[in-house]
């Protein structure tokens, strides 16, 4: 089995990653800020991303980099290119001085379209530094996920509690892609003794192939809560109007940020079909209802719903 360099293991993705890697027999070296709580295969490494130091330690001997950590929400783009860009140059610069060449970069499917906010834009750089930067010496492969949820996500859990309030404010009209954490995890894990992905870019979802309309979602989350709501589409002025209040309460700790609603405002962020990974390596096993619902049942046993 493998010895797998993780960033972002304190984070929702990165948990799951963690548990599903050391069940498949894998060790785990995992970067963390804060101490945590030993466990059998896995060596928590004190440092981050701006840190060279914890970051050689981390990939010492490793088989296999995981590039999970990032930034998703930022008052400045200057936050997310110290996140996005910076933490991943760190990482690539870490790997290839200890010799690691399997790299694998967890992006976004926001780095699509980079114009449109400071996330996808820092996201789209961090693809860069792989295809044409420092990291062409490595064995790289992207990943650009959709919207992520399963048990564990807070990004999420809002609309959950709207659906039990029995509506779901969403966005003007539009589709979008999601994948349960499970299944990002069961591929990030996949693709690394996967040599045919070296140097592709790969676009996961759920296996509908054109993506959930806002409102059936909302649907699905009613389903998942087990009553009826409301689909309730907010205009895109609304919601730019809502992240000034937010910005002034919250200032730099605002979560409603303007380059959050011209992300969500957007009407296709719809995984592209031919960039989905090759059936033969990878295929979506949960099916979002029966996630929707898995998740709902987890918040509820955990007292978050």
């Amino acid at each position: 089995m493998a010895m797998i360099a993780i960033t972002g293991g304190t984070g929702f993705v990165g948990r799951h990653l963690i548990r599903m890697g050391i069940g498949r027999g894998h060790h785990i070296r995992a970067l963390t800020r804060r101490d945590q709580p030993p466990a059998p295969h896995l060596d928590w490494i004190s440092g981050a991303l701006d840190r060279p130091d914890s970051l050689a330690r981390l990939v010492e001997g490793a088989d296999a980099v995981i590039h999970v950590a990032g930034v998703i929400n930022a008052a400045s783009r200057h936050g997310f290119a110290a996140g996005n860009i910076a933490g991943t140059e760190a990482m690539i610069a870490a790997a290839e001085g200890a010799g690691v060449r399997r790299f694998i970069h967890v992006s976004s499917l926001a780095a699509r379209e980079p114009g449109l906010s400071d996330y996808g834009w820092s996201k789209l750089r961090s693809e860069e530094l792989l295809k044409h930067g420092g990291g062409r010496s490595l064995d790289w492969t992207i990943i650009r996920p959709p919207a992520v949820y399963g048990p564990g996500d807070r990004e999420m859990l809002e609309l959950f509690r709207m659906a039990r309030r029995g509506f779901v404010a969403l966005p003007p009209a539009g589709r979008f892609s999601v994948i349960a954490a499970e299944d990002l995890c069961r591929l990030l894990l996949d693709l690394i003794d996967a040599p045919a992905s070296h140097g592709h870019s790969y676009e996961p979802d759920d296996g509908t192939i054109e993506g959930w309309d806002h409102r059936d979602f909302a649907l699905a989350l009613g389903q998942a809560i087990g009553r009826r709501v409301r689909p309730l589409s907010m205009p895109a002025r609304l919601l730019h109007a809502a992240s000034f209040a937010d910005g002034l309460v919250r200032r730099g700790r605002a979560k409603l940020t303007r380059d959050r609603v011209r992300y969500f405002c957007h009407p296709d962020w719809v995984s592209t079909h031919a960039a989905r990974p090759p059936a033969s390596l990878w295929r979506a096993e949960i099916a979002t209802p029966d996630g929707l619902k898995a998740t709902a049942d987890w918040y509820r046993r955990e007292g978050w719903l």
